[in-house]
């Protein structure tokens, strides 16, 4: 049965038996062979990964928090070969027992020194490299180049010193990332839907006497207590703060009349939000609601411009320049009008924008999923309106993810 013109599911977080959900099974299997297409279409005979986006779309393995950015965690994925992961101490133990798609010998124990904590001279990283090369050479592919995503320079260094070609695969993963799966989609789509439930409940907080950091607490509960795992950010911006956006948070009081927006960055099952919202905090003025109405325009006009085929440089034209809203670059203004692509990482392809899509445009395609961000500055010099929706472009044009109201200014707790 057709199911154009329904609403994307957003069917909740459990696996039923009387609805088709995530299959979770079929989304590994999408992930590893993806990262192989990549692979074997270009020079390198294997990928070496050090991104952990690309470890958990590669191994389908995480560790967040504290461990997540400590490039200690790798893993080497060589032509027609299982992946191998270095991970830190008992996780080891604890994929072998609860992840068992890579095979049981290909989790191993890794230790890179905590990103220079421990000093290269101890020799981790010369005896990591020898044990990677041997891999190669066993798999036959020592000769051919090795595809890296990101690196510290000692263990860049020690590759080279032990005869190995580097070269650049981030490239290849982002773009084997870019076109998701229904699986994907509908996990970012849950991910959406608990974001429009936290906007509700901030709608309800959002009145004078309230700090931002306390906007912020607020989100962060009701995320985990709706099953996020992990709150990435929350910007709260409120007041004189909105102009220039300062994309963080304080203790500022919210007053009378303020407008405020909301950033709210998190993952479900390792899918990300980026989700501005705007509102004005008991009463809003002419001056505010003029700037809303204008973000609201540009983003429209960018969405109506968003279908398969149509290239990037394409849609950063129908984005407001840099000097319409009072920047004298695009470099200065990069990040206020633009639209980045949403999978494991929060800023995947397509990145559309004036800095950087008029020169290498990249055709649309249906299954690319990515958020879409508007700023205008109001004319009392301190307000400003910030809008974002997030966009998956299916065979019937652009569909939305993002649904708390957002077509004019919403007042909170009104007088």
């Amino acid at each position: 049965m057709s199911t154009a013109g329904r609403p994307l599911a957003a069917p909740g977080h459990m696996g039923v038996d009387y609805e088709e959900r995530v299959d979770f099974d079929r989304l590994r299997r999408y992930r590893i062979a993806r990262a192989k297409e990549a692979l074997g279409s270009s020079e390198c005979g294997s990928f070496l990964l050090f991104d952990f986006y690309n470890i958990r779309y590669t191994t389908q393995t995480w560790i967040g928090g504290a461990l997540g950015d400590k490039m200690i965690r790798y893993a080497l994925l060589a032509r027609d070969k299982d992946p191998v992961l270095w991970d830190f101490g008992s996780a080891v133990k604890h994929h072998k027992i609860y992840s068992q798609w890579v095979p049981e010998e290909n989790y191993r124990a890794g230790f890179l020194g905590f990103r220079g904590a421990v000093a290269p001279s101890v020799g981790l990283m010369v005896d990591a490299v020898a044990e990677i090369k041997s891999l190669l050479t066993e798999a036959g592919v020592a000769d051919m180049p090795v595809g890296m995503d990101i690196v510290e320079p000692p263990f860049l260094f020690e590759m080279q010193r032990q005869g190995l070609t580097v070269v650049d695969a981030q490239q290849l993963m982002l773009d084997a990332r870019c076109i998701k799966s229904g699986d994907e989609i509908m996990l970012l789509n849950q991910a959406a839907a608990m974001v429009d439930g936290v906007y509700q409940d901030i709608t309800e907080a959002l009145k004078p006497g309230v700090r931002e950091n306390e906007i912020v607490a607020l989100a962060n509960k009701r995320l985990y207590e709706m099953g996020s795992d992990q709150v990435e950010a929350v910007n709260a911006i409120s007041g004189e703060r909105c102009n220039p956006h300062p994309h963080n948070f304080t203790d500022r009081l919210i007053r009378p009349g303020d407008q405020a927006f909301f950033d709210i960055i998190h993952s479900f099952n390792g899918y990300r939000t980026c989700y501005y919202r705007t509102f004005a905090v008991g009463s809003s003025t002419p001056a505010q609601r003029d700037a809303y109405t204008q973000a609201r325009e540009w983003m429209d006009r960018g969405i109506d411009g968003i279908k398969a085929g149509v290239g990037t440089d394409e849609v950063a034209a129908l984005l407001p320049k840099a000097e319409e809203f009072g920047f004298g670059s695009e470099m200065e203004a990069f990040g206020l009008q633009f639209a980045h692509g949403l999978g494991l990482g929060l800023h995947e392809r397509p990145i559309i924008s004036r800095l950087n899509s008029m020169k290498e445009p990249v055709e649309l395609k249906v299954g690319m999923v990515f958020a879409l961000e508007t700023y205008c500055p109001a004319t009392d010099g301190l307000s400003a309106a910030r809008i974002e929706e997030e966009i998956v472009i299916t065979e019937d044009g652009p569909r939305i993810l993002t649904l708390f109201p957002a077509q004019e200014l919403f007042v909170t707790n009104p007088y």
